[in-house]
């Protein structure tokens, strides 16, 4: 990013920004957090200033809208209604996901907001893989693999009528389930000996200068960009329908 780009993205003139680098010169905090946002980093890791770790404690709080104790308690309508706000992206990040998969709502809202332009992508596990295996063992009922095969075939007519839908398989060790849209998600984290469904649910909001919301981003793009297209003639050999 050039200096013109920042500049342009946070509403300053270039030469602030050149004192900012080449005298040493600390903004007004409202720039700093505009500043980190645009370059996607921590406000502490381009200022060392005191207040702004108080600050960034904070807002990384603010992040968080709601705890839910278990994902069964999180109201039914909430993940539809996160993802129907989507306007630039829809991330899904799961080994199975299949109560997504078995909701026609979800597959009509997918269809509706590819059509809009926004960008959708669903990670799913790879049913072969060493990690989902594990994950069967851990969560007591070793059928992960089956169950993402399940998602699999109920994902197939999506694939079919939308090939703009980004499907992939990775083969990570997920720590979360993450569900993105736009600058709202829920993340679900894994418990050991449990299945997702009894683990918690955060409901994070992005905020310019928190960090928290931001780290779950990164593992969604981190993940994406090491996992393999899937077609539906994949799905087809790892179903074997």
């Amino acid at each position: 990013m050039t200096i013109q780009d920042l500049a342009d993205e946070i509403g300053v003139i270039p030469k602030t920004i050149e004192r900012w680098i080449t005298q040493g010169k600390v903004p007004y905090r409202r720039h700093q957090y505009a500043t980190a946002a645009a370059l996607h980093v921590d406000v502490t890791t381009l200022w060392d200033d005191e207040r702004n770790l108080d600050t960034a404690t904070d807002l990384t709080k603010a992040e968080i809208a709601a705890v839910y104790p278990h994902r069964h308690t999180v109201p039914s309508g909430l993940w539809r209604e996160i993802y129907g706000r989507a306007e630039r992206r829809l991330d899904v990040l799961v080994y199975s996901g299949l109560f997504l998969s078995e909701d026609p709502v979800f597959h009509d809202l997918v269809r509706a907001k590819v059509a809009a332009g926004v960008q959708v992508r669903i990670l799913l596990g790879d049913p072969d893989c060493t990690a989902v295996r594990q994950r069967g063992i851990d969560e007591g009922h070793q059928i992960m693999d089956g169950k993402i095969r399940n998602a699999l075939v109920l994902y197939r007519p999506l694939m079919r009528s939308h090939p703009d839908v980004g499907f992939r398989l990775h083969d990570s060790t997920l720590y979360n389930s993450i569900y993105r849209a736009d600058d709202e998600m829920l993340v679900n984290p894994h418990v050991y000996g449990f299945g997702a469904y009894m683990a918690p649910v955060m409901h994070l909001r992005r905020l310019p200068g928190g960090g928290l919301f931001d780290t779950y981003a990164h593992s969604i793009d981190h993940t994406w960009d090491k996992a393999r297209p899937i077609t539906e003639q994949d799905v087809a050999s790892i179903t074997g329908a």
